[in-house]
């Protein structure tokens, strides 16, 4: 289960999620067009891992970022932005792609052993409000006479996996596939 507060943020999801567009060769600039996220529970519940779709122009991309409580050590994870939120206080936001702990979410997911999370709201006061509804769903798909890889064979390398940029033809005999309103598309594949 995904806690989710109603809080404030600075800077907004959407002015991150244009913040990491803009600032890597393999985004663009334009009008930014959010159609939905859908979360992974991290198993220590100290991270929170949410993968946004959104389109700019013909271009549909999948944005996982992870919010964490403290910065990361490692050199090669690219910091997008810090964020203030109401709540829990200094955000640490960091390209998914790049933070092993929801690489291992993306494993986990497509060997069938994570699904997306519950996304459960809490008031400021940490009041459970009840469940969003899911503006992304998410599903795991195997083509018939294939098994999907364990989570062993993910990790070790045995088996290999990719995690798409854009939703524009990603395939593979075991995926995940992300629905919302009026699309669908591979978000990981091996």
């Amino acid at each position: 289960m995904a806690i989710i507060y109603k809080a404030e943020l600075s800077p907004t999801k959407p002015e991150v999620l244009r913040e990491l567009l803009t600032s890597r060769p393999w985004g663009e600039d334009g009008e930014l067009q959010v159609l939905g996220a859908y979360r992974f529970d991290d198993p220590s519940g100290e991270v929170g891992v949410e993968c946004h779709l959104v389109r700019v122009g013909e271009s549909i991309y999948h944005l996982p970022l992870t919010y964490r409580g403290a910065p990361l050590e490692d050199p090669a994870a690219h910091l997008v932005t810090t964020m203030d939120h109401s709540v829990l206080g200094t955000r640490y936001v960091y390209d998914g792609l790049e933070d092993e702990l929801a690489i291992e979410c993306f494993a986990r997911a497509l060997a069938g052993e994570q699904q997306q999370a519950v996304q459960e709201i809490f008031a400021p006061d940490g009041t459970p409000e009840g469940t969003r509804p899911q503006a992304v769903e998410l599903t795991l798909e195997v083509d018939e006479g294939e098994v999907a890889p364990t989570l062993e064979e993910l990790l070790d390398g045995d088996e290999t996996f990719t995690i798409a940029r854009t939703v524009d033809g990603l395939d593979g005999a075991v995926r995940l596939v992300a629905a919302w309103d009026g699309g669908r598309g591979v978000v990981a594949a091996c």
